[in-house]
């Protein structure tokens, strides 16, 4: 059995996802939160998970919140740290603390825009696809090795609002299968590069989400 922190900043519509997946040998262990108010952690508090809140306003600067963000984690012995909306910068120190098992999912098709607005600015650049990634986390904002994407159409007339909302399905789908994957021991690091050895790459396709 993996044990599994996951780690949110709002609603967790992701961590909701993973929980609900009922992942085979996969436990979550906490739901932890830099913000106290976070709709996510009532819901995981109301489904018997434990959940924490460690607000990063309560300390003097990244390092400081890092580093006891790193304790509180640790206290549950985790296989996997799970990044799921958790709208932090975290310090080098704390990537290289879980390197390997701190994977991050990100709104965007990865190199492409890293950071914030990802969806604003590929309708700006006049994307004809978008969607997201999951990857392994290093000290390098969103630069980790991906561990796979989700695509999803760019159609006439999109907002950023109706284009997060068809790429955050496929969020959904995607996180619990990159999870499942992660705890049977599939996802091997070779360089930048994941290999998945459930999946045979003649068996590779890409499917266009409406």
């Amino acid at each position: 059995m993996k044990r599994i922190v996951i780690l949110i900043s709002g609603r967790g519509s992701n961590m909701q996802a993973v929980v609900q997946a009922n992942i085979a040998q996969a436990e979550v262990v906490a739901v932890i939160s830099n913000r106290a108010d976070a709709a996510g952690l009532q819901w995981a508090a109301q489904r018997g998970l434990a959940t924490e809140a460690i607000c990063h306003q309560d300390y003097a600067g990244r390092e400081a919140f890092d580093a006891a963000l790193m304790a509180r984690i640790d206290a549950y012995q985790p296989d996997l740290v799970l990044l799921a909306g958790f709208m932090r910068i975290l310090t080098p120190e704390f990537c290289e603390h879980y390197a390997g098992r701190l994977i991050n999912i990100h709104p965007s098709l990865l190199p492409a825009f890293p950071g914030l607005h990802t969806h604003q600015r590929a309708l700006d650049s006049g994307c004809r696809v978008a969607g997201c990634t999951i990857h392994f986390v290093t000290a390098q904002l969103d630069c980790g090795p991906i561990i796979a994407q989700g695509v999803v159409p760019v159609v006439n007339g999109d907002t950023a609002d109706a284009l997060a909302q068809r790429v955050l399905c496929v969020e959904h789908e995607l996180l619990p299968q990159v999870v499942a994957d992660f705890v049977a021991g599939n996802l091997v690091v070779e360089g930048n590069r994941v290999n998945n050895l459930s999946i045979v790459d003649e068996d590779v396709s890409v499917c266009l989400k409406n």
